[in-house]
């Protein structure tokens, strides 16, 4: 006798007990025939690749899922629904498990059960295919029906795998980078010994690696860890060493570039300890108890002579002569070094004084050759301008130069006034000096000429010139009576520096000023046609 179909996809219908072993046979065929008609493809239970003893549906369902829905045992999803004669649904491997475990009955009624009376529930199970479930991996957003889910897992780039190595949990598309790059129980091979190790021991092993390179402690020279030692113990000229007399007595300590120069300074000092030494040697030796033959009778009296020496004090005895020796011979050297070194000094010193000779008769012939015309390169003169700028006074002089050959030696001197100086805030003044020359006595004075000033605009061209008479009756041109007259004549508000910047008279950091002095009132300011501006003389 064959159950109805309301019987059999009632939630709470169940067989008659007298033919239920037949009704049983039947649905079962039946389930067969109803699983391929309303399971697709996709929706086969060989998909779902589930061990039989796997309880429900671990998974987050969207909606919640129902109470019709959820396993008694595991409360959770039903997975491979059966129901029982009494009308309740299980997990099949939950309900299996409960049977073998706690007796032959329903967990929910106590109803006598058998594992033979249990049928699949189709209907369910095909329901709870359908319902909507969240992807578990974390970050995914993805919602599917369950059915679809495992074929979800196989394709999720969310999805997770445990690392072999650490047992970390990685996301499947970079488990490869983390099993290569990333995981601390990588094995990697040492560049230096070719040892292999694990990634999270690396600083174990660079400490104690013998071929890795290191760097001495005291010299700074990089050299594998297996040299280090015998690189301190004998080739290193900073390690520190103890004095060669540490033996005697002394405990001095220093680097090992600096030992010859301790015995040589300390010798005296080091025999003294040698003295000492021996001293206490002797003393030991005499209080010795003199050691008498039992073999020889007749020599009981030898003990009343004087003990021989020991071998090791006649070797005391000698290098103690030795270094007496040697004592003498540094003493005379050093006596000749130092002659030797105040000869040189004298020799040095001369050297020098005729060096600056020279140097100071070249840079007067320079002079010399400027016949009047000289053009003063000023670099760097950013750095002057921000002095200027912060209020520190900039006051340059020239290097010197002559008007011709006999000529007189001039000089010039530029200052960057301050922001706050009165009358001539942040003007550049400009000066010439007269100075003493070599041929002053040939010359006649007061200097009568013109003198020509100007800063070249080194991008167009457009120079900026003042010309000024000289005034015999001025100090400033009078003949010097020491070596730089230190009265000028010039202009205290030559150039504004606003207009210096509004122009190229600055280019790669350099100014140029040029002077042309003309001796002796000559008349080319007339032929230029240029009208001198009045000069203004420094007080």
């Amino acid at each position: 006798m064959a159950c109805s179909d309301t019987e059999k996809y009632s939630l709470g219908g169940a067989c008659c007990d007298s033919d239920y072993s037949s009704c049983a046979a039947a649905m079962q065929k039946e389930s067969e025939r109803e699983r391929e008609s309303y399971l697709s493809p996709t929706e086969n239970l060989s998909t779902i690749s589930i061990p039989p003893d796997q309880q429900g549906y671990d998974v987050e369902f969207d909606p919640p899922l129902e109470s019709k829905y959820e396993c008694p045992i595991c409360l959770m999803g039903l997975r491979s629904a059966v129901q029982t004669p009494c009308g309740h649904r299980f997990c099949q491997s939950c309900i299996t498990k409960s049977i073998r475990d706690t007796g032959q009955k329903c967990p929910v009624d106590n109803e006598v059960l058998l594992e033979e009376q249990l049928f699949p529930d189709n209907f369910a199970k095909r329901e709870i295919l359908s319902l909507t479930v969240r992807c578990p991996n974390l970050g995914c957003d993805n919602k599917m029906e369950l059915r679809q889910l495992e074929k979800h897992l196989s394709l999720c780039k969310f999805a997770t795998e445990q690392c072999t190595q650490c047992h970390e949990s990685v996301r499947i598309i970079y488990l490869d980078e983390h099993k290569t790059q990333h995981c601390l129980k990588r094995f990697m091979t040492c560049p230096d010994c070719a040892g292999s190790f694990v990634f999270a021991d690396r600083q174990i092993h660079e400490q104690m690696c013998p071929f890795a390179s290191t760097v001495c402690d005291y010299c700074g020279m990089e050299l594998i860890r297996d040299q280090l030692i015998v690189h301190c113990d004998t080739d290193c000229l900073k390690a520190p060493v103890a004095c060669s007399f540490s033996t005697f007595g002394c405990r001095e300590k220093m680097a090992r570039n600096d030992l010859a120069q301790h015995m040589q300074e300390f010798t005296q000092m080091h025999m003294r300890y040698m003295a000492e030494f021996l001293r206490t040697q002797t003393l030991n030796s005499s209080l010795m108890p003199p050691v008498i033959s039992p073999f020889l009778p007749d020599e009981r009296n030898a003990s009343s002579r004087a003990p021989e020496p020991s071998q090791e004090l006649v070797s005391l005895r000698e290098t103690v002569l030795e270094l007496e020796g040697r004592l003498v011979r540094q003493d005379q050297q050093i006596r000749e070094l130092c002659i030797h070194n105040e000869t040189q000094k004298t020799q040095l010193t001369e050297v020098r004084r005729k060096l600056c000779s020279l140097e100071e008769a070249t840079r007067e012939l320079e002079a010399q050759q400027y016949q009047g015309i000289y053009v003063w390169r000023l670099e760097n003169f950013s750095a002057h301008l921000q002095n200027q700028e912060a209020g520190q006074p900039v006051v340059l002089h020239s290097p010197p130069f002559y008007t011709g050959r006999p000529g007189y030696k001039l000089c010039l001197r530029l200052h960057l006034q301050t922001p706050n100086a009165p009358r001539c805030s942040n003007y550049i003044s400009l000066f010439v000096h007269t100075m003493q020359g070599e041929f002053d006595s040939q010359l006649s004075w007061p200097l009568q000429g013109s003198i020509r000033l100007a800063v070249l605009d080194q991008v167009e061209g457009q120079h900026h010139v003042e010309v000024m008479e000289t005034k015999p009756d001025l100090q400033a041109f009078q003949r010097p009576t020491v070596q730089r007259n230190p009265k000028g004549f010039g202009y205290v508000t030559f150039l504004h520096l606003q207009a210096l910047r509004q122009r190229g008279f600055v280019k790669e950091d350099v100014l140029l000023v040029r002077c042309e002095v003309t001796p002796h009132s000559d008349a080319s300011l007339r032929r230029e046609g240029v009208q001198p501006r009045g000069p203004e003389p420094l007080p």
